[in-house]
């Protein structure tokens, strides 16, 4: 009886697999995005609310922030106009900014 094995390719390095694959491509694009943008907004919010928001991944709807309650998504949509334009003069484009509300 012959044994039957299957060949298996060896495993790929995580970033040449995003690089490989241009839905993975597109999605790690999109998620530097979302990091670089966050890290322009944070000078603009307080060091006792920073820990409370964090981005979602950019597209082409807009780039979302997510508040960690309702208080500090209330807080944020003051901001809004603030971050929009810290947004602005770094550089990157004008994209709806979103703020909603970390689902538990």
């Amino acid at each position: 009886m012959s044994k039957n094995t299957a060949s298996v390719p060896d495993a790929l390095p995580i970033s040449q697999a995003l690089n490989a694959s241009t839905s993975l491509s597109v999605l790690r694009h999109r998620l530097e995005d979302s990091r670089r943008r966050h890290a322009a907004v944070m000078p603009c919010l307080a060091a006792s609310l920073a820990p409370h928001v964090s981005a979602s991944p950019a597209d082409e709807g807009g780039w979302t922030l997510v508040a960690a309650n309702a208080s500090v998504a209330a807080k944020l949509r003051q901001l809004q106009p603030r971050l929009e334009q810290r947004l602005l003069d770094c550089g990157f484009a004008a994209v709806p900014l979103k703020i909603k509300v970390r689902s538990v």
